[in-house]
């Protein structure tokens, strides 16, 4: 039977760590909203500008979180070393991710722009592709920036530390709304210009968020003996081979999902452009919600990788129930809001009827696979924190590529149900993907308890 005293101190717990990444990950959707609104307002009735923002967006997407992905396993490593007080091989293991994150950033970022010319084969207007184009090379470019700050970032997390991640990253989205309305609307001598404007504002402010994070761990005292490890310690190829066993299957794991709504925007884009702006206005949406989870996730992580690390069992358990908890109370809200605003959030975005009408409609779909979305993240912290990697990716392959997207096909075409059935497959995909996970989970937690501790994380 449930009781509000066994979870309280976990909730406390949990919340603690969660509330930063949340105003940090508020950050990002504020400044995703920034983007539609002052881009939207820009176009006025021209849909153009919103959907060239949206396809540029949609199109980087999957390099950005591949490139993000990996950075995420460098968080459970340091959290297992941070409760047992390894702190030379935290700086070895930091020491290793500045180096292999920064050289993968440049690697993905040349590949996202040898990408550019497959962009006119995606069956979308060629000139919504026209004016994405710009934006879509800024987002290219801004990657060997975001995973050189992903080192730092995770390894702060890794040492329960969310709050210097979430100033570094709030400031940098204010100066990113500072220089969008320059920008976009050509203030101060600029000229206009519009979606390029967005994404320009975009990289500046992703550069200066390493800049901040070094300069945070050369004056912090608390950091500093991390730096001055730094030079003890030597790249390795053992190390580098730890990072990337733990954060490639993260990263094949966030590429499929995040796979499965690329895809889905682009046979979003085969309707027509009022499809393709509704599509964006609803997912930012969605991602408003889903980064308030992702928080919960990165706190979940630190959490367990912590307990993992001391060999609390037990805790480990209830921590991971306790953001379980924290994630359906939030996306029930979530479900209640989505639901009864529906028709009057689309008019913050555009002044086109067609798009406020099919917006409307595609918000309520989204309501539909919120609870699912927060169990399946959750499930996957947890596991990160229990070093559990390697079939996150197998689960995620058969929810999203072999149930997800041809689900959303087939109700989206094949059924005539338009872009509102192309939602439903997501509810699929991300219900399959909940229930795997939370199984495998349950599997994990009973072995351990099986075995004993000590005896299970002998045979590690």
């Amino acid at each position: 039977m449930y009781s509000f005293s066994k979870y309280r101190e976990q909730y406390r717990a949990n919340l603690k760590l969660a509330l930063p990444v949340v105003a940090a990950q508020l950050g990002h959707i504020f400044v995703q909203f920034a983007d539609n609104i002052m881009v939207g307002r820009y176009g006025g009735d021209d849909p153009l500008p919103l959907a060239a923002v949206a396809f540029g967006s949609m199109a980087s997407f999957l390099f950005f979180i591949t490139g993000l992905g990996i950075t995420l396993g460098l968080t459970p490593l340091v959290g297992e070393l941070y409760a047992r007080g390894e702190d030379s091989r935290s700086a070895l293991y930091l020491k290793n991710a500045v180096a292999m994150y920064s050289s993968l950033g440049i690697v993905i970022m040349l590949m996202q722009l040898a990408a550019a010319p497959l962009l006119y084969r995606m069956g979308q207007p060629v000139e919504v592709i026209d004016a994405a184009l710009p934006y879509y090379r800024l987002m290219a470019l801004s990657l060997f920036p975001v995973m050189l700050f992903g080192a730092f970032k995770q390894f702060l997390e890794g040492v329960g530390n969310t709050t210097v991640s979430m100033v570094i990253i709030v400031g940098c989205n204010t100066l990113n709304i500072l220089l969008n309305w320059i920008f976009i609307y050509g203030k101060f001598g600029f000229g206009e210009m519009g979606a390029t404007g967005a994404g320009l504002a975009t990289l500046i402010s992703r550069i200066v968020m390493p800049i901040a994070a070094i300069w945070y761990f050369m004056r912090r005292k608390e950091m500093r003996r991390y730096m001055n490890l730094m030079p003890g310690v030597h790249m390795g190829i053992a190390a580098m081979r730890s990072l990337l066993s733990m954060g490639f299957p993260i990263a094949v794991q966030m590429f499929l999902e995040a796979s499965a709504f690329v895809i889905t925007s682009v046979m979003m884009g085969w309707f027509d452009t009022v499809a393709i702006s509704a599509n964006q206005v609803a997912m930012t949406l969605g991602n408003c919600a889903f980064m308030i989870v992702t928080a919960v996730g990165a706190a979940t992580t630190i959490r367990i990788s912590h307990c993992y690390g001391a060999r609390n069992i037990d805790e480990l358990g209830i921590a991971a129930k306790a953001s379980l908890h924290i994630v359906l109370v939030w996306n029930s809200l979530v479900i209640l809001f989505l639901t009864s605003f529906n028709t009057l959030i689309p008019v913050m975005f555009t002044t086109n009827a067609e798009v406020i009408g099919l917006t409307s409609v595609l918000l309520v779909y989204v309501s539909l696979y919120q609870l699912p979305d927060g169990l399946q993240c959750v499930a996957i912290g947890t596991m990160r924190g229990i070093q559990d990697v390697k079939i996150i990716p197998v689960v995620s392959f058969l929810a999203y590529i072999v149930l997800n997207i041809p689900i959303g096909y087939l109700c989206g075409f094949t059924l005539g149900l338009g872009p509102k059935g192309l939602y439903l497959g997501y509810l699929f995909g991300l219900g399959a993907s909940a229930v795997l996970l939370l199984l495998r989970i349950r599997q994990k937690i009973r072995a351990m308890r099986g075995v004993g501790a000590a005896e299970f994380f002998k045979q590690l």
